[in-house]
């Protein structure tokens, strides 16, 4: 089949964004004091569990009997606040794409591919992303998004790359998916699709034994290879 999309996560795989949520978690349960904090260790540990309301409750669950209990209104109060401070990160510029990004998207747009998002997260964070790294909103880099939000099921589900394709017109055959994380290759992978991981900072000890190829970044990577790769049969 013919390459006709690229399909791509948004946390650690077109930035390494996850110490900037880490630390917006961190700075809104203090703000509450809450006596939570998130090390490097625990994000890694909670980031198996996709979405920040999830992973809040991950976390409580695993409190003593007796520490205070969050509703679920409370978190999801909570994450909203979380949101808008990551948003405030990425607003003082603290982010930049991963190497290699920027310059494939600008070879599959000057070729005629189109682009699309699918990730656990939501509108808002990926405008927060495309304003500090693109200066500009979403659907001026991408043609669709599809967000964690927006689908009955996160990842490692496969709802949100299926709304991708669904939003897209496209059979899976004719895309390729861009992961960085276990959960995602393994959505990417139930929607039919070839999928290419770059592991992140927090994902590098997961085994990607079934994603089509595996490299640490997408600097020098063609269109030709990405062909080659969608030709590849995805069992």
């Amino acid at each position: 089949m013919t390459l006709r999309a690229l399909i791509f996560d948004v946390d650690g795989t077109l930035a390494e964004t996850e110490e900037a949520h880490r630390a917006a978690f961190n700075r809104t349960f203090a703000a509450h004091g809450l006596g939570w904090h998130w090390s490097m260790d625990d994000y890694r540990w909670l980031l198996k569990t996709t979405g920040g309301k999830e992973r809040m409750q991950a976390w409580q669950e695993t409190l003593p009997q007796g520490a205070r209990r969050l509703t679920s209104d409370e978190i999801a109060a909570l994450h909203r606040e979380k949101t808008a401070l990551y948003g405030q990160i990425l607003a003082a510029g603290e982010l930049a794409l991963r190497p290699g990004v920027a310059a494939l998207i600008d070879m599959a747009r000057a070729a005629g591919l189109r682009l699309a998002v699918a990730t656990t997260t939501n509108l808002p964070n990926v405008a927060a992303l495309t304003r500090c790294c693109w200066n500009t909103e979403p659907d001026a880099v991408f043609d669709v998004i599809a967000a964690g939000d927006e689908v009955a099921a996160k990842k490692p589900a496969p709802d949100v790359f299926e709304l991708a394709l669904a939003r897209l017109g496209l059979a899976p055959d004719t895309c390729i998916a861009f992961e960085d994380s276990l959960n995602g290759l393994h959505a990417a992978r139930g929607a039919g699709l070839a999928v290419l991981i770059t592991p992140s900072v927090y994902t590098d000890d997961q085994d990607f034994a079934d994603a089509q190829l595996v490299r640490p970044g997408l600097e020098g990577l063609t269109l030709d290879d990405l062909a080659a790769l969608l030709a590849q049969p995805v069992e």
